[in-house]
């Protein structure tokens, strides 16, 4: 299974390859092709999830973001995401996230 994650994040990059064997890290949709599941940090690419979603039709897509944009959270979950977490529950268990 091919996993992509985007966010620019070093931080949150460590914790996701900490917790997800493989993860490749992109910067935009472009970088998603082939992506099994792609995994958006909603913080600095709430824009994405659209693109994201017509670039990799097929693609699981789990976006994260601060609990408290609620209006991000439920347009990423419009714009085409799978998944859309509190980014406090996405890191409790980012495989768990995937499933």
């Amino acid at each position: 299974m091919k996993i992509v994650a985007i966010t620019t994040d070093l931080m949150d990059r460590s914790r996701i390859s900490g917790a997800l064997d493989g993860v490749e890290f992109a910067r935009d949709a472009a970088g998603c092709t082939g992506a099994d599941v792609v995994v958006i940090d909603l913080a600095r690419g709430a824009a994405l999830v659209g693109t994201v979603r017509a670039a990799v039709p097929d693609a699981r897509i789990v976006a994260f973001g601060p609990h408290v944009d609620t209006e991000v959270l439920e347009q990423a979950s419009r714009d085409g995401a799978d998944v859309v977490l509190p980014r406090s529950k996405f890191f409790q268990d980012p495989a768990g996230a995937l499933a």
